[in-house]
């Protein structure tokens, strides 16, 4: 049995989920794990869990002679250097998105993947929700027709705290990406044009880094559907995901998952359970289906789902919608490389 062998370079959160994950799948072997905070604490951690070499250096996991693909866990400022130097060193690579808060910087990270012909997914782990992949699924097969609209609402539970929203790159690029990504992969069409209504309501502290924390994007698609998306960064009953793809033969729609299904009718009122509290419960299966596929496309060469070019356009998108929130106006994504010049010279 083939076995590809694994380095994750970052064991914050995300980083260790996806070890938990690997371990499990008899065809990967995580061997090392790198982090600059790497300690007595990590090293029993990996112990446990059979990892046999921790260290705060990743290009020992980069150049390590057994590892065959690198999982890119680190804070996004770290995404480009890594890729390109993993590339380089003929490994495979798995990383977090966004690639880089910088279209410029992940067209080279892509054109370093090209060029030493390794292959290289992004994280964007909704793709493989069960729910999610349901709605492609009667998209692809024409079940609702010739798409209209697509609506995606996206609202996380609490807000993060202010040392992460001063260098999350915003609403757009941190959190509706997913959204983002998820419009492409539920129309399967290209976004054409963004137009943003943002605002600050649930916290001034982002309004100190020029983010919003609520906002309506509306979308037009290539194949001239319409999308909305809107995003919050607090619903107090839970994290709020749900889709609706309307087209001229019928919609597709998908509610949230909670703990249970049971609901309790009485005098009082009907109660059921608030949706499942955040991303780690609520795409549990989903981290895992895209680890393992990863792992499959490795082992008998196949197309990744989630490759750089859907990265690199969901950052488009992203741009586009913070110029058109700073613009206030509609954005088209052939716009953006005379906008980045106009913004650059402006500050």
């Amino acid at each position: 049995m083939i076995k590809i062998k694994i380095g994750i370079i970052g064991t914050g959160r995300i980083g260790k989920i996806h070890a938990d994950n690997l371990i499990r799948f008899p065809n990967a072997e995580v061997v090392a794990v790198s982090d600059l905070f790497a300690g007595p604490e990590l090293e029993a951690w990996a112990a446990v869990r059979g990892i046999g070499l921790v260290t705060k250096n990743s290009l020992e996991i980069i150049n390590h002679p057994d590892i065959d693909a690198v999982f890119i866990c680190s804070s996004t400022d770290t995404h480009v250097p890594l890729i390109k130097q993993a590339a380089q060193a003929g490994k495979h690579i798995f990383c977090e998105k966004p690639v880089s808060m910088d279209i410029a910087q992940t067209e080279e990270a892509l054109e370093a993947v090209r060029k030493a012909g390794v292959k290289l997914q992004i994280g964007f782990n909704r793709r493989f929700d069960h729910n999610f992949k349901r709605v492609r699924e009667h998209v692809a097969a024409g079940t609702i027709g010739d798409l209209h609209i697509v609506k995606i609402t996206s609202r996380d539970p609490s807000p993060p705290p202010k040392e992460y929203i001063k260098v999350s790159g915003g609403l757009f690029m941190d959190m509706a990406i997913h959204d983002f990504d998820m419009a492409r992969f539920l129309s399967g069409s290209e976004v054409e044009e963004v137009y943003v209504q943002g605002a600050v309501l649930v916290d001034p502290v982002f309004a100190e880094f020029g983010d919003v924390d609520t906002a309506i994007i509306t979308l037009r698609f290539a194949s001239g559907a319409l999308g909305v998306i809107d995003n919050s960064r607090k619903a107090v009953y839970g994290y709020d995901q749900r889709v609706e793809v309307f087209g001229c033969k019928g919609s597709v729609t998908v509610a949230n998952d909670h703990p249970n299904s049971a609901v309790v009718s009485g005098a009082d009122g009907v109660v059921s359970e608030k949706p499942l509290h955040f991303f780690l419960e609520r795409y549990t299966q989903a981290y895992v289906e895209e680890t393992q596929i990863f792992i499959d496309s490795l082992i008998n060469d196949t197309p990744l789902p989630a490759d750089g070019n859907d990265g690199l356009q969901a950052e488009r998108i992203a741009l586009a919608a913070k110029f058109s929130y700073v613009l206030k106006r509609p954005v088209k994504l052939s716009e953006l490389t005379e906008l980045r010049h106009q913004m650059a010279e402006m500050v």
